[in-house]
């Protein structure tokens, strides 16, 4: 073991332990040095493929961040929820269909060995690994089966920060509560605490602080704003949709919000596009006025397929197409978009889809996960503008989707815009489906789209760097990689 190790704890999830893990990968690359990220075990519909499979799209982030190039051992252990009670196991890039059946506690005991391991191995081989915990590490009811938070903090010997979102009230009583159900030995461990999301005047919050330190002996290191737009994708849950591209709204898009949303990161970019409003929606009033509606990816399409038809979205969704709106549907949303799900694997579920393109998915056991670079065939209508445009992307899906053959046969014949069965589209050419994750990351499809390209995610890292710089106490940042 060679490298330092930090590593970033939350009082409650949504603390900010993400955007302050990333923040000091950047700010420790800045310095010269070996950076890598680490997430133990990340539960997330949000992930990026690399070279070995799938990680969570944080700890890709981060990878960036410190200028490293993305790994599977970066978060060996990734759990995408399918069901309130049920999600796959993703184990080293790889679904494992055996820890997705063994029970939670159980599947701790057997993982430990991988994710100590890969922990170790970006030890031996970096100056810093900057850790990232999950929930709260005050989860007792969990603490007999913890392999993401004080265990790893403790295999790695790390300085810790504990940060808190003081926006949402009780900050104080959070962060001592939090320290106080720690055994003496990981309270040793906690070097500082963050508080996160704050409005108004700093001064206000004396002697809070001192109390705090007085009862616990850790010092209160930093106070960080509320800081709206930093311009780094959300991790879970739908993000604010408030844009912040200049210009008077010339296009507002929709992106339907069901429970097993997916990949919702990829659309940060339309955030920044001049002239574009991004909403996310989950009732069809939400929808009137719209211009574009986008069915994004899913963790579980049939299940999402009857929350959009209880809500009543499948019906405005088609009134929306019949009119000749733009409707694009990425990964789970095309399968949506077809006319059936077929299902013999019991991976996701039959039904019917919302009839909108005359194709049918087949789930298929083996799951597609790769990176892929592309061009366009010939596009239509709303979406001609993508016409022998090159795009670069990923896949993460069960399902093939192929023409449906009655239909074909009787002239309503999907039209492949693009190779090897990843995008298709209507006679009408206003319902496009693609597989490609990330086309609005790419700056050639958005320039396409709205003549307008984006900032690179670059100038995001060094914001963040430059904003810790600034709040957190002067010399705190570098005594945590100190001996």
């Amino acid at each position: 073991m060679t490298a330092k190790s930090v590593m970033v704890l939350g009082t409650t999830s949504g603390a900010g332990k993400s955007w302050l893990t990333t923040a000091l990968c950047r700010y420790y690359a800045r310095q010269g040095l070996r950076v890598a990220p680490y997430k133990a075990q990340n539960m997330s519909n949000n992930a990026r493929v690399v070279a070995q499979g799938e990680i969570g799209s944080a700890q890709y982030f981060q990878a960036l961040a410190a200028n490293a190039v993305p790994d599977v051992r970066m978060n060996p252990l990734l759990l995408k929820p399918e069901k309130d009670t049920q999600s796959q196991v993703v184990l080293m890039g790889q679904v494992n269909a055996e820890l997705s059946r063994m029970a939670w506690r159980g599947r701790s005991a057997s993982v430990w060995p991988v994710v100590a391991k890969a922990l170790d191995e970006l030890l031996e081989e970096n100056d810093v690994v900057v850790m990232e915990g999950a929930g709260s590490p005050a989860e007792i009811n969990l603490k007999d089966s913890d392999i993401v938070n004080m265990r790893v903090a403790q295999h790695a010997n790390a300085a810790c920060l504990l940060v808190t979102d003081i926006d949402r009230g009780g900050a104080f009583a959070h962060l001592y509560g939090t320290w106080a159900m720690l055994d003496a030995a990981e309270q040793k461990l906690i070097k500082g605490f963050v508080l996160n999301k704050f409005r108004g005047d700093a001064k206000l919050l004396a002697p809070g602080p001192q109390m705090l330190q007085d009862l616990t002996g850790v010092p209160t290191v930093a106070t960080l704003p509320m800081w709206w737009q930093h311009g780094l994708p959300e991790e879970d849950g739908v993000f604010d949709a408030r844009s912040t591209g200049a210009g008077t709204v010339t296009k507002t898009i929709a992106v339907i919000a069901y429970p097993r949303i997916s990949n919702l990161d990829e659309f940060q970019p339309l955030k920044n596009v001049p002239g574009i409003h991004l909403k996310w929606v989950r009732s069809p009033a939400e929808l009137i006025g719209v211009d574009w509606i986008i069915l994004p990816g899913s963790k579980h399409t049939s299940g999402d397929l009857s929350w959009l038809r209880s809500q009543g979205l499948d019906g405005a969704i088609a009134a929306h197409a019949g009119r000749g709106g733009a409707v694009l549907g990425i990964c789970g949303g095309l399968q949506m978009l077809g006319e059936a799900l077929i299902d013999p694997h019991g991976i996701d579920g039959n039904g019917p889809g919302l009839g909108l393109l005359p194709v049918v998915t087949l789930f298929e056991a083996d799951k597609t996960v790769r990176r892929r670079a592309e061009k366009f065939l010939a596009v239509g209508g709303e979406w001609s503008t993508l016409s022998g445009v090159a795009v670069q992307g990923y896949e993460i899906h069960h399902g093939q989707t192929a023409p449906h053959s009655a239909m074909a046969a009787a002239g309503d014949v999907a039209r492949a815009v693009m190779s090897d069965g990843l995008a298709w589209q209507n006679n009408a050419g206003n319902v496009l489906g693609v597989y490609m994750h990330g086309l609005f990351e790419d700056p050639a499809v958005l320039h396409a789209l709205f003549g307008a390209a984006t900032p690179t995610l670059e100038p995001v890292f060094d914001g963040l760097a430059d904003y810790i710089s600034q709040h957190f106490a002067p010399g705190v940042l570098d005594g945590l990689i100190r001996d």
